[in-house]
């Protein structure tokens, strides 16, 4: 019973236990957006959010990429070696290459571009990522960068970098000379990470996971690895691909004379090395490096950036710029040299082109 004088109506209850349902509703709703907010994120109630991916508009430091693309080759590298000197290959074709061979995976190449991926996804979650093999999201990693940056990158790169994350393309090889690792030719096999900033190539790095010997370079930053103190432009000797060097060499030939040698080897990778100064001694010399069909940019991305930091070229066999952006390869072959006039070599080679096509 109500204390006596005070008289309560039913319909000033109902007003009061509204009014009281109306002040529980949005205090229960602004907690539950809290908890939906921090899921969200990653994080827990009570501890700091995980981390998030950049915001749009946000900037990534080319330093640090770097440093992250040396570990990721080597991180591939690792597993490269570990699968052949276990000679666990699991070989398959992919189908067929334009030349009518067999495009062939191995257990190498998909471990390879799992550990590469996702070193370099989880440490830069906002830049585009390409590579040459299809990941699988059943496999997801989730592989830290400890975000140290190796003593030989800061003495050569002494200040960050910092570009739009949105401008960068990052381009995996995971394993250069798939044909060549299953026939234990070791030498001709790299794993390869190159960064690209609106479509031009700024960083590269190509390491040889059997000599454990990598190159890295930036363009306007610094390397680790020179050119050489001379070329034969005359007479030069010419790296092209095994599986057409008769190609190359019939014009090669007719171009340079009969005093020019022709190198056979597997690889990208190892070609663009073979023009550098590599204390390799599995490495090959060459002057210049030509190829006359179809390639992927992930395949040559990293070396191109290699030699544009060090002053060379790597360019069509019209003599033209390639672009980092779009479709994952170039009809045009190419060309790459370094201390040459390479614009008097494009115009030396009108008919290789045609050649690479027929």
């Amino acid at each position: 019973m109500a204390p006596m004088g005070i008289r309560l109506s039913p319909l000033g209850v109902a007003v009061f236990c509204l009014l009281g349902l109306g002040v529980l509703y949005h205090l229960y709703s602004g907690f539950l957006a809290g908890r939906f907010s921090l899921f969200g994120l990653g994080g827990e109630p009570g501890g700091a959010a995980g981390p998030a991916p950049a915001a749009e508009g946000g900037t990534v430091d080319l330093r640090e990429l770097l440093a992250v693309s040396v570990l990721a080759a080597a991180r591939g590298g690792d597993e490269v070696r570990r699968v052949r000197e276990s000679n666990a290959l699991h070989e398959k074709s992919k189908g067929k290459t334009r030349e009518g061979a067999d495009d062939k995976m191995t257990s190498g190449d998909v471990l390879s571009n799992r550990k590469m991926f996702y070193l370099l996804k989880t440490a830069f979650p906002s830049v585009q990522i390409n590579t040459e093999e299809h990941v699988d999201a059943a496999d997801q990693e989730v592989i830290l960068w400890d975000h140290n940056i190796p003593e030989d990158i800061l003495r050569e790169i002494t200040t960050p970098k910092e570009v739009p994350a949105e401008s960068v393309t990052v381009w995996i090889d995971p394993l250069d000379a798939t044909q060549e690792y299953t026939e234990d030719l070791r030498q001709y096999v790299t794993t390869m990470v190159c960064v690209a900033v609106n479509g031009k190539p700024v960083l590269g790095v190509i390491h040889k996971p059997f000599s454990e010997y990598t190159a890295w370079a930036m363009v306007d930053g610094g390397s680790n690895v020179k050119a050489r103190t001379s070329y034969n432009e005359k007479t030069p000797r010419i790296v092209v691909s095994r599986s057409h060097s008769g190609m190359v060499k019939q014009v090669a030939l007719q171009t340079f004379g009969n005093q020019t040698t022709i190198i056979p080897a597997g690889g990208a990778g190892y070609k663009v090395l073979a023009l550098l100064d590599v204390p390799d001694k599995s490495q090959e010399s060459a002057d210049l490096y030509i190829h006359v069909t179809y390639i992927k940019k992930w395949d040559i991305c990293a070396g191109n950036a290699i030699l544009k930091a060090l002053g060379g070229q790597m360019t069509t066999l019209r003599g033209e710029e390639i672009s980092y952006t779009g479709s994952d390869g170039i009809e045009g072959g190419l060309l790459a040299s370094i201390k040459m006039n390479h614009q008097a070599l494009v115009r030396k080679l009108p008919d290789l082109e045609k050649i690479g096509h027929n």
